[in-house]
């Protein structure tokens, strides 16, 4: 099969790894000559350290040579998905397969990633999501993803193009659910991070992850994702990954900021896309939008957006009034 994948990151790189190891003809685009150019000639890409790439993959910045790919995976940074996505939508062909693996939610729109390149492609999209740090997948260490779509046969043909020895892929049909908590999980993540930052053990990050995966839960369910989702691979599957190694982007600015450094300072100094503290903000719409407690990323955002101090943050959330800890205890 021919096949691209749609941005040249370390994530879009591992994945276009992914696909030529499985045979097939593999084209991976960058939105940057430049980067392509570089690419082409040192065979590697810098986020991916001692990863060489094989001669067999193509490295482009031109759009028309994505017109005969069979699949195209689409694997920009949030932000710019859009923008992405409308620069390459002419240039694919009419049936082409989408699946999209970028975490996040838009701002202003709160749209999910997959519904922002549905709205530029005009053709169904598959997500796939999970606990995968790229620099493991690229080097062939075994993990697990979910493929997701509403539409069974799109979910499938992205298991059989990518499932491997060390690439184990799942479905499901909870697009919404599998796009949450692949997003949301990067706030609790930074939360994290902080805690780490500020001296905190392992007990205040393991109070952090399952509370925040409650809240996560609570707010997929608000919005017609299924509980069970979040069980699994897209929930706390890669809520452990990302709060828990220092490849996570969003734990090591979390960090920085528990240190002392400003959000902005953090972020900069990580030097990479932290998709967490874009999410923070989107989470606090969300909540406010489904009426959906929040707490832990309304204290992100706080400290994120309004100068809150980290440590009082952390004091605030444990003085909130006393509750059982599951919706409905049971009691009589």
């Amino acid at each position: 099969m021919k096949a691209a994948v749609v941005g040249s990151g370390g994530w879009g790189t591992a994945l276009a790894l992914r696909l030529l190891n499985n045979g097939h003809d593999t084209l991976l685009w960058s939105h940057d000559p430049k980067k392509a150019e570089r690419m082409t000639m040192s065979r590697e890409n810098n986020r991916l350290s001692g990863v060489p790439l094989p001669p067999e993959l193509e490295i482009t910045a031109r759009e028309e040579e994505l017109s005969d790919r069979e699949l195209v995976i689409i694997a920009s940074p949030s932000f710019p998905l859009r923008q992405i996505c409308a620069r390459i939508a002419p240039y694919l062909r009419e049936n082409a397969a989408l699946i999209s693996v970028t975490k996040g939610i838009e701002p202003g729109t709160l749209l999910r990633m997959s519904q922002v390149v549905e709205q530029e492609t005009h053709r169904p999209v598959t997500a796939l999501t999970g606990p995968s740090h790229a620099e493991e997948v690229a080097r062939g260490i075994p993990t697990g993803c979910l493929a997701a779509s509403t539409h069974r046969e799109l979910a499938e043909f992205a298991q059989d193009a990518l499932m491997s020895d060390a690439f184990r892929i799942y479905t499901s049909p909870d697009i919404v659910g599998a796009e949450l908590g692949g997003a949301l999980k990067n706030v609790i993540a930074l939360c994290a991070g902080v805690s780490d930052g500020l001296g905190y053990g392992d007990n205040t990050k393991a109070m952090l992850m399952t509370r925040g995966l409650t809240e996560i839960a609570r707010l997929g369910v608000s919005m017609g994702a299924c509980r069970e989702t979040f069980a699994g691979l897209a929930g706390v599957g890669d809520l452990i990954v990302t709060c828990t190694s220092m490849h996570s982007r969003n734990r090591r600015a979390g960090i920085l900021i528990g240190q002392g450094k400003t959000p902005k300072q953090a972020v900069e100094e990580v030097g990479a896309v932290v998709e967490g503290y874009y999410a923070a903000r989107s989470a606090w719409e969300l909540s406010r939008r489904q009426g959906v407690a929040m707490p832990i990323c309304q204290a992100a955002y706080s400290v994120l957006y309004e100068d809150a101090d980290p440590r009082e943050a952390v004091a605030s959330l444990l003085r909130r009034q006393r509750r059982a800890e599951t919706e409905d205890a049971g009691w009589l």
